[in-house]
């Protein structure tokens, strides 16, 4: 038993000391080999200066590792780490009120930093540029400005819309990264973690077919399993093996691919209520019963990857992978072609 299951208890030092399954360090992280190496020499050559590290930029899908990286970013760098969010950050005053109580060194993370008000952003131009922080005293004619100094603080921002983002905010950082999909491999060495964090006894099997499901990305693949565990311990004796990862996902609705019930419907609607026709992102959206920004951003970009699914100028179309993949027939034109290349 013990040669079959790669790990059969959380270590407790480990478990005690995880609160999340975020890695905690550079080399705990796993994937995006590149970006690593980048972050390797960035934050290295910081503390050999002693100085902040310069303003970074991550960008990629949902649930890839911006967050992730950003408490690393602080944690190798040892400062502190302050998390808002773009949305959260109404007015000027709410960003002006963090930049003055940050440290030096500090690491302020924005998520969904395209979201900042053009009020806020503008507040961010010389806090990134030149640590000052420019604030009105008064109002009307008695109204003054008055210029702050600010310690030297490390901007962190995470975006999955860097075109959303405006040229002289994007200018401002000193390193844009863009986090790309896992590979299968590095899927299952994360999922191994986890279970082992976790205290989830998982085989091979059963980690390779949880990263086969996970759509590229650590996020999916850590709920994957915790679904896997909650199957394996109420219909089983709590190990995960090949099996019993394939009988849970097949319950939870997510496919070979890793597909759910929404992909599945997003296919159908468009193989089979629309027949093969060339749908718009509006009426699509109202036919699976999604917000139209939910299936271009969420749903759409990986149906992309996988080849099920193709934009054009008239709307969208399945491929013929998309057909084959829910047993729907392809659409033929009168003229015996298919239907996504009818005039």
């Amino acid at each position: 038993m013990r040669e079959e299951l790669l790990n059969s208890s959380a270590e407790p030092a480990e478990a005690a000391e995880e609160t999340t399954l975020r890695p905690r360090r550079l080399d705990e992280f796993v994937g995006q080999p590149k970006l690593k190496e980048h972050l390797e020499i960035l934050l290295g050559a910081a503390r050999k200066r002693g100085q902040a590290v310069d303003h970074i930029l991550f960008a990629g899908p949902p649930g890839t590792g911006k967050t992730s990286l950003s408490g690393i970013v602080a944690a190798e760098m040892e400062v502190a780490l302050r998390v808002t969010s773009g949305p959260a950050l109404e007015r000027a005053g709410d960003l002006a009120a963090i930049l003055t109580n940050l440290d030096d060194g500090d690491v302020l993370f924005v998520d969904e930093i395209h979201r900042l008000p053009r009020v806020v952003e503008e507040v961010l131009y010389p806090a990134m540029e030149d640590f000052q922080l420019d604030i009105v005293i008064g109002k009307g004619p008695s109204a003054r400005s008055i210029r702050l100094d600010l310690p030297r603080f490390t901007l962190v921002g995470a975006t999955t819309r860097t075109g959303l983002i405006t040229g002289p905010l994007r200018d401002r950082f000193g390193f844009v990264a863009r986090l790309d999909y896992y590979e299968v491999e590095d899927l299952k060495a994360i999922v191994v973690r986890a279970a082992r964090i976790l205290g989830v006894p998982l085989n091979e099997e059963g980690a390779n077919e949880l990263a086969l499901r996970a759509r590229g990305t650590p996020r999916i693949a850590n709920r994957l399993l915790k679904r896997v565990r909650d199957y394996a311990e109420v219909r089983s004796d709590g190990r995960v093996d090949g099996d019993i990862a394939r009988d849970a996902l097949a319950l939870f609705e997510v496919d070979e691919l890793g597909l759910d019930k929404i992909d599945r419907a997003i296919l159908r609607a468009l193989c089979v209520t629309f027949a093969g026709n060339p749908v718009g992102l509006g009426t699509l959206a109202v036919a699976v019963g999604e917000e139209p920004d939910t299936v271009e951003d969420v749903y759409e970009p990986f149906l992309l990857k996988q080849g099920l699914l193709l934009r054009t100028p008239r709307g969208r179309v399945a491929t013929s992978a998309g057909y084959s993949h829910i047993g729907a027939p392809e659409q033929i034109g009168p003229d015996g072609r298919a239907r996504l290349f009818d005039e």
